[in-house]
């Protein structure tokens, strides 16, 4: 068995419908699916049931301990070479498993990552929020497609590793947040590293909404400040610029209520973010009309990706460096419930 795909489910059965779907739609066949229902509610094995014929697919269900415990779990119970880390609410295309082919054909890898894209069946607010995550007018662009000079970490949405480096590392970690990065920056410890599969890309849905996307991002600020504590090291100067956002943001705000010449540059940067994703989604394909209202909902997705995570980050830092508590006793409500 070439690749085993792991796939930690908690209560999405009809996002599970639409992944094993396009993966049964995969021209390449040597692998298997191994979905584990992490403590879900609204569990989805009727769901699974239906691709039994089609799929070489394992359904495992388990008491509720984190999306990194439940992905070890499926590990444990995978025979594949490599490991293909996905989230339930990605679809992949056609070509997925023949991109990463391509690329292992080419250079070995012992861990490797692809980018993700917004489908055309996205809602508008999810299309703003895929822009706000892969801008570089938000993130740098360091949440995107692009081969960089600096090292790759894999996100856990669309992962792959060596199935023997897995193990030699003892899989995900105990974090119920950033498990992912914490795992791309100790494959790099343990001397592997990571490359860019820039083809072998998915649909990723992200959240729906913009409360549950600042509550996402929120999360991803107190999670760095986490790793940071883990890996003094991995903090970087890109890290800090949404909490200085979140600061200059608050700070501009309050001097407008004195000055209101001082919203000019939260204006211009809204602008900026407007005109650029209004330009990206005309040039895929909507008409100007809708280009410009995906562009309104990106400047709101942009100001709640940087402040969300920048007050996330802010907050952690107050908790665990000038207070000194640990992680799960600051986090105890965001994380381990």
């Amino acid at each position: 068995m070439k690749y085993s795909v792991i796939v930690p489910v908690f209560n999405r059965p009809d996002e599970v419908d639409e992944l094993l779907q396009s993966l049964a739609q995969q021209s390449f066949k040597d692998f298997e699916v191994i979905i584990v229902e992490d403590g879900s509610s609204t569990p989805c094995k009727e769901v699974t049931d239906r691709y039994a014929d089609t799929l070489d697919l394992k359904y495992f269900a388990k008491e509720n301990g984190g999306p990194g415990q439940a992905r070890n779990y499926g590990a444990e119970r995978a025979s594949g070479d490599y490991f293909i880390v996905l989230d339930s609410d990605v679809v992949v295309p056609p070509g997925y498993f023949d991109a990463i082919e391509k690329e292992l054909s080419s250079k070995a890898a012992e861990g490797f990552g692809g980018p993700d894209r917004a489908h055309s069946s996205f809602t508008d607010v999810q299309k703003a929020i895929n822009y706000s995550m892969t801008s570089f007018f938000t993130t740098g662009g360091i949440r995107g497609g692009k081969v960089k000079l600096d090292k790759f970490f894999p996100r856990s949405f669309n992962m792959g590793i060596r199935a023997d480096v897995y193990k030699a590392l003892g899989g995900f970690s105990a974090m119920r947040f950033g498990e992912d990065i914490d795992f791309s920056i100790r494959i790099y410890e343990a001397g592997y590293s990571c490359r860019l599969f820039p083809q072998a890309w998915v649909y990723h849905k992200r959240r729906t909404d913009f409360r549950k996307f600042f509550k996402q991002v929120h999360n991803s600020g107190i999670a760095r400040i986490n790793l940071y504590k883990k890996h003094p090291s991995s903090l970087k100067v890109v890290h800090l610029l949404p909490a200085a956002f979140t600061v200059g943001l608050a700070l501009l705000l309050i001097a407008s209520l004195f000055k209101p010449a001082f919203l000019l540059p939260i204006m211009l940067y809204a602008l900026l973010v407007f005109a650029d994703a209004t330009l990206k989604y005309h040039d895929e394909g909507c008409g100007w009309g809708h280009a410009m209202k995906i562009g309104m909902l990106s400047v709101a997705a942009s100001f709640i990706q940087l402040t969300g995570y920048g007050s996330g980050f802010l907050r952690a830092w107050w908790e665990r460096c000038v207070r000194g508590k640990g992680e799960m006793e600051a986090f105890k409500k965001n994380f381990y419930k």
